[in-house]
This record gives C-alpha cells, structure tokens and sequence, in this order.
C-alpha cells in the first residue's frame, strides 16, 4: 500500500531550488531511510511531508504529493500535521512533568477523562521504551530526563496523538550509542502500526534500521531501493561513493 505518491516535486527557497524533480513513494509500515551529504534536500524533503516548509515565507513549489490519495494541499494543515507527526534532531521537552508532556496534545485537543489520558500515556511511553524507565516519576519535570531519554519522551509525546506517519530528522544526531540503539529499537518496532520516514547522517543507522534507502544528492533523489541492495550492489557510483564514505 502506498502511504505518499510524489510526482515531478520542485522546492525553492527563494531562487534556491531545493528539490529539483523528484519522484517516489512512500510505503505503509515501512522504515525509509533517507542518506545524502548535507545541502542534499533530505530535511527540505521530509518537512514537505507534512508542509512544515509552508512556515517560510521563501519557500515555493510544484508538483504533486499525495498522502493517502489526497492532495495535501488540499488537507487542513492541522489536521495533517496530526496525522504526520515529526521528532526532531534535538529533543525538545516541554517545560512540564514527564507526564504532562505526554499528554500534551490530547488535553489541547479537549480530551480530560484522567483514566484515559493515563492509558494512553502510559501506552505511548512503553511504545517509545521509555515507561520502565520513568514509571515511578512521573510527576517530575522532563528536564531532570537525560538526553536519551528526553528524546524518546519526544516520540512518545508525538504517538499520543495517535498520528498515522512519524517523521524522524536525525533523531540520534546527540545521542550516545546506549541511547541511540533503544530509539532504533522502538523505531523498528513501531512500523507496525505506523509509515516511518528516518532522515540521517549515520549511513550504518539507515543500514540496521530502513527497509529501504534513498539517497538524495543535490536536491536529486538520485537513488531508491531496498536498503541490502543500495548497501551491496548500488546502482549508481554516486550512491557507492556516499556509502563508502568518499564523500559528505
């Protein structure tokens, strides 16, 4: 099933041209790696995704990007950012208790039955593998959480909203290894019930974790495949080189 149908994509900021005539689709319960040396478009072309690119006023395009069948220009942009959410290269807590910044979005949404709010994040924490850890201190500010476990708070906080797609933009970038392998961990685990599209610099992350790869060079997608063959047998030298850490 196709989660996201772009076609003949261009992005510029300004006179920049970001993205120049891309392609692809994005497949339902799958892990997209997408590698490329910085300036490529990758993070352009992850936050068009859910039009956070819309937030400036530079910013321009054309072409078609479909998500579920539907032109998302034509999807109140609210409601698509709820179904597409996004964690960031820095975890961004909110000022609040552990808690409190799980369930953030439900409560501006209007949702006040504390039996319910406590299910759900209770749930999203287990699914970020964050709950054994912070079980006990949920009254406590985020901000007494380490890194790791900040940016895991992050993606629980984005599953309680209960999003279709979650967007990752290099979300290990701070991270140490311990950490960086437990957000790897629930990253696999979680594209069974959702799409995942992983922006990273770290080609062997894209490697343990996509089912796929693309690699952008550019602002061109210049290779997509099933992530063994663009790691074994690519079929652009520009893609082996990348991989082989000839260049970025």
């Amino acid at each position: 099933m196709v989660k996201f149908e772009i076609t003949d994509l261009n992005i510029w900021f300004d006179s920049t041209q970001a993205l120049k005539d891309v392609s692809m689709q994005v497949l339902a319960n799958e892990i997209l790696s997408i590698i490329g040396p910085s300036n490529s478009g990758k993070t352009t072309f992850l936050r068009m995704l859910n039009r956070l690119n819309d937030l400036n006023p530079r910013f321009k395009m054309n072409g078609d990007v479909r998500f579920d069948g539907e032109d998302i220009s034509n999807i109140d942009v609210e409601l698509l950012r709820r179904r597409i959410g996004m964690v960031f290269a820095l975890p961004l807590p909110l000022p609040l208790s552990i808690f409190d910044n799980v369930a953030y979005g439900m409560k501006m949404a209007g949702i006040k039955s504390k039996k319910h709010l406590a299910q759900v994040v209770e749930n999203a924490l287990k699914h970020a593998y964050l709950w054994e850890e912070v079980k006990d201190r949920m009254n406590e500010s985020a901000f007494k959480l380490s890194g790791g476990q900040q940016q895991r708070l992050c993606i629980a906080r984005t599953l309680a909203v209960e999003p279709d797609v979650l967007l990752f933009d290099e979300p290990c970038s701070g991270l140490d290894p311990i950490s960086t392998a437990k957000v790897e961990d629930a990253m696999v685990k979680l594209k069974e019930k959702y799409t995942i599209v992983l922006v990273t610099n770290n080609v062997k992350q894209a490697a343990r974790v996509g089912d796929r790869t693309a690699f952008f060079l550019s602002g061109e997608l210049i290779e997509l495949d099933k992530t063994e063959k663009i790691f074994t047998v690519p079929q652009d030298k520009r893609t082996d080189g990348y991989i082989r850490g000839k260049f970025g």
